[in-house]
């Protein structure tokens, strides 16, 4: 399905045709709109295609990217209907014949090899030239960017981008984001799907899920003033940002619920494969530093890794619109809660091609050597319809992260103090 949910363009009743047998009345019913609506519960999910009633209930528990990601779209369209979407099948369509979805096996091999290396001339340099503090802070560095890179990395097989067959892609994904950095393929599914189903809509996205810690985007800051909340003092949120946002996320929120959702869900397979990267690293790097030291540097690196993650995660949607559920189509809410660095080798290489995030929205499964291909065609069909298609440099993508949270922050003064 990539409809999206725009109810709102026909006022036509839609027909019962594909409801089961829990689903109302019949196969020959007619619904309206208000009815279809209604019917967007954790036990009672329908969903509409070419005006056709399904009941997806059931099927949702089936659902290959997870019952949570159909479930954002039940109660909606997911018709893809308008010109503006035949243009883009018409664009998938030409992306398939040309073989831009084809991975190239050479250069995921060869950036897997330079990940393996960083984490060879870590150790070495260990090992060959001690333990000072300018070789542990040199090894803490190279470390980090071989956590970042394995991140992008496991992005890839996590999005069946690699390989031809999904079984090998799972395989490998549980490899890289369990061996190679200590997490859990299912735990990032669960999100990382999620954001891509309903990207920038609070209560769906979990990357807007900030927990009362910051308020985002112009809706929500007004409504928090208006009610009076202040679990934090928002209007400086720009600047505590720093303190609690890119150095904490992974060492200290991620690692947390990482952990907390393996035991919680008996994910005993990925809590195997994370045991089997701090088995490794403590096996590694206990010689030099002991157990207390180990556990300093692996925090260290998190650190670091942190900091490189949030920046390049944040600077393509926290600036962009950010809302509740508008029901729009699926191409327009794509494109409104994305946008695109500049491309040039460094940039591409520290953001594991993630600055060509329009591309990767709109087409998931695309391996990302691919990206810079398919931009020229995807801007040319945003320019036809006129719709929003924003390259910015990797400085004012950074400067805008913060410039977001200063705008939201002052939002909300302004309704606490006034409204």
């Amino acid at each position: 399905m990539g409809g999206g949910g725009q109810q709102t363009e026909s006022s036509e009743p839609a027909k019962g045709d594909g409801v089961g047998p829990d689903g109302g009345r019949g196969g020959s019913a007619v619904y309206t709109w208000e009815e279809v609506q209604k019917h967007c519960h954790r036990s009672d999910k329908w969903l509409v295609i070419d005006r056709k009633v399904y009941n997806i209930t059931q099927w949702a528990k089936r659902h290959p990217g997870g019952i949570r990601v159909i479930s954002h779209f039940a109660g909606e369209d997911a018709t893809v209907s308008s010109l503006t979407m035949e243009d883009f099948q018409a664009l998938r369509d030409r992306v398939e014949r040309e073989g831009l979805l084809r991975a190239r096996p050479l250069f995921f091999s060869l950036y897997l090899g330079h990940i393996l290396l960083l984490e060879a001339l870590a150790l070495g340099l260990l090992w060959v030239w001690g333990t000072s503090w300018s070789l542990t802070l040199l090894c803490s560095l190279m470390l980090a960017t071989s956590q970042s890179q394995a991140g992008w990395l496991q992005h890839d097989y996590g999005h069946l981008s690699v390989c031809k067959t999904s079984s090998w892609n799972h395989v490998l994904h549980k490899f890289v984001i369990g061996h190679l950095k200590g997490a859990s393929a299912n735990w990032w599914n669960h999100r990382h799907f999620q954001h891509h189903a309903k990207p920038n809509v609070f209560s769906k996205d979990p990357d807007v899920n900030s927990l009362h810690v910051f308020v985002l985007g112009d809706k929500q800051p007004v409504e928090y003033g208006i009610k009076k909340l202040k679990y934090m003092p928002y209007h400086h949120q720009h600047q505590y940002f720093f303190l609690i946002g890119p150095p904490l996320v992974i060492p200290v929120f991620f690692t947390i619920q990482i952990f907390q959702t393996m035991f919680s869900q008996r994910n005993w397979v990925d809590l195997a494969w994370a045991m089997t990267f701090y088995l490794r690293f403590f096996c590694c790097y206990y010689p030099f530093f002991g157990f207390f030291g180990s556990v300093a540097l692996i925090s260290f690196v998190r650190f670091l890794e942190s900091h490189w993650f949030v920046w390049v995660t944040q600077m393509n949607h926290l600036p962009m619109e950010i809302d509740h559920e508008r029901h729009q189509d699926w191409l327009t809410m794509q494109l409104s809660a994305t946008c695109n660095i500049e491309q040039s080798t460094f940039n591409d290489w520290f953001s594991g091609h993630l600055n060509f995030q329009i591309e990767h929205h709109l087409f998931p499964t695309m391996p990302r050597h691919n990206y810079h291909l398919v931009a020229p065609l995807v801007r040319a069909l945003c320019e036809k319809h006129g719709l929003p298609y924003q390259v910015k440099t990797l400085q004012k993508a950074i400067i805008d992260v913060v410039g977001s949270l200063k705008k939201s922050g002052d939002l909300w003064l302004d309704a606490y103090l006034h409204k």
